[in-house]
C-alpha cells in the first residue's frame, strides 16, 4: 500500500523536526505508510527501504515468533493504547533497547490505521542495569565484610587456643609409652592440625592472614603449576589454559594466589556430575565504573577466571556462595571456606572476587587483582 493511499494527509502528522524519536504511520496491517528522519536516524533505513513494508522488520526473530508486533496492534486496537519496551534490530543487524508506543487511528468508527513511536533507551537501559548490580553487588559485599569482621575475632582466639593444644599434646608424645595413649595423642594432634588450618581459612577470608607479596608474572605462575591444577581437576574434568597474551604483573602472593586458585579448581572439580570442562583464563581489563565497591576507579585489572562447565547454580547460591561456612556439598566433602578464602586473598591483595552463573550454564569464578603498570 503505498503513502498516497491513506485516506487523510499522513505527513502532517509527523513532526519532521524530531530525530530522537521514530514516528510511523502503519496501516491496519502493520505495513509502514510513512515515518520521519528520526525513524531513518535510529534504524538506519532508506525510506524505500521501509515504506509498504511490514514494521515486524525492526523486531528480533524470537519476537516475530512469538507474534509481538501483531500483539502490539492488537492491544493498541482493543485497550486505546499498547506501550512497551523491548529490544530492535537496526539495518546493520545490531541491536537497540526501544522504548515504544502504538496509538490507533479511528475515523467515523473505523480503524484507519497506527501512529507508532519509538525513542532509543539504550544508554538509560544499561545505566540502570549497572546500578542494579551495582546495588546488589554491594549489599552482597557489606554483608560479607560484616561477617568478616566477626571471623577475624573467632579466628585469632581458635589460633590461640590450638597453639595451646598442640604444645600439651606434643609434651604428652614425648613422656608417652602406652601404645593406646599414643593413638589418642595423633588423633588429637590431627585434629589440630584440621583446625589449625580451617583457622588459616578464616584469616584468609577476613583478610587478617599475613601475606608475602612480591611483583610476579601471574601467567608463569599459572603455568608452573598446570599439572597439579590438571590433577586436581581429576579424572572427571579436563583442564586447560587461555592465557593473555604478553607477561602481566601483579603484586601478589604467589604461594596464597596458588592456593586459591587450587581452591577454584577443586570446587569446579567437585560441582561436576559428568565429563566436562575447566578452563584458566587471564585477561588484561580496565573495568567500568560500579562492577565493583572495591573497584579504584582508572586502574587496570588482571582478571583471572575458573569457568567450568557444570550445572551452574541459582541467584540466591550464587549470592551466598562466598560467604564462610556456607556450602552446598554433602556433609564431609567440604569446610564451605574455599569460595571465602578467595574472597579475603582478592580483597587482601587490592582487588575483589566476582562469580558468574546460572542453572544449567556453568560457573566462571573471577579474582580480579591490579596490575603493576
Amino acid at each position: 500500500m503505498a503513502a498516497s493511499s491513506f485516506p487523510f494527509n499522513a505527513e502532517a502528522l509527523l513532526v519532521q523536526s524530531l530525530t530522537d524519536y521514530a514516528i510511523y504511520m502503519l496501516d491496519p496491517e502493520g505495513h509502514i505508510l510513512s515515518w520521519n528522519p528520526g525513524g531513518r536516524r535510529i534504524k538506519g533505513y532508506t525510506d524505500a527501504e521501509v515504506i509498504g513494508h511490514h514494521f515486524s522488520q525492526f523486531y528480533t526473530e524470537d519476537d516475530v515468533r512469538r507474534g509481538e508486533p501483531q500483539r502490539g496492534l492488537a492491544t493498541a486496537r482493543s485497550e486505546g493504547r499498547f506501550e512497551a519496551e523491548g529490544w530492535r534490530v537496526r539495518k546493520d543487524g545490531s541491536q537497540f533497547r526501544a522504548n515504544i508506543v502504538i496509538d490507533p487511528i479511528w475515523q467515523d468508527g473505523e480503524l484507519m490505521g497506527f501512529v507508532k513511536v519509538t525513542k532509543d533507551v539504550t544508554e538509560r537501559f544499561k545505566a540502570q542495569t549497572r546500578l542494579q548490580e551495582a546495588e546488589r553487588t554491594l549489599a552482597q559485599s557489606q554483608k560479607i565484610h560484616a561477617i568478616g569482621q566477626l571471623t577475624l575475632g573467632i579466628a585469632h582466639d581458635f589460633n590461640n587456643v590450638l597453639a595451646v593444644v598442640t604444645a600439651s599434646l606434643d609434651l604428652i608424645a614425648r613422656t608417652s609409652s602406652e601404645e593406646r595413649r599414643q593413638q589418642l595423642v595423633d588423633a588429637a594432634q590431627k585434629a589440630a592440625h584440621r583446625g589449625s588450618m580451617l583457622s588459616r581459612q578464616m584469616l584468609a577470608f577476613a583478610r587478617g592472614q599475613n601475606l608475602s607479596p612480591a611483583n610476579l608474572d601471574v601467567n608463569e605462575l599459572i603455568r608452573a603449576s598446570i599439572e597439579v591444577y590438571r590433577r586436581a581437576a581429576g579424572a572427571i574434568a579436563t583442564c586447560t589454559l587461555d592465557l593473555v597474551d604478553g607477561d602481566p604483573v601483579a603484586y601478589v602472593d604467589g604461594a596464597r594466589f596458588e592456593a586459591a586458585l587450587m581452591n577454584l579448581v577443586a570446587n569446579a572439580r567437585d560441582a561436576m556430575t559428568a565429563q566436562g570442562s575447566i578452563v584458566i583464563a587471564t585477561r588484561v581489563v580496565q573495568p567500568a565504573d560500579g562492577v565493583h565497591p572495591d573497584l579504584q576507579p582508572g586502574r587496570r585489572y588482571l582478571y583471572i577466571t575458573v569457568t567450568d562447565d557444570g550445572p551452574g547454580m541459582g541467584e540466591e547460591v550464587r549470592l551466598r556462595a562466598m560467604e564462610p561456612f556456607f556450602t552446598t556439598k554433602d556433609v564431609g566433602r567440604g569446610s564451605g571456606l574455599g569460595l571465602s578464602q578467595v574472597f579475603g586473598f582478592a580483597s587482601q591483595s587490592g582487588g575483589f572476587a566476582s562469580i558468574h552463573s546460572e542453572p544449567g550454564a556453568g560457573t566462571r569464578v573471577t579474582i580480579a587483582v591490579p596490575v603493576v603498570e
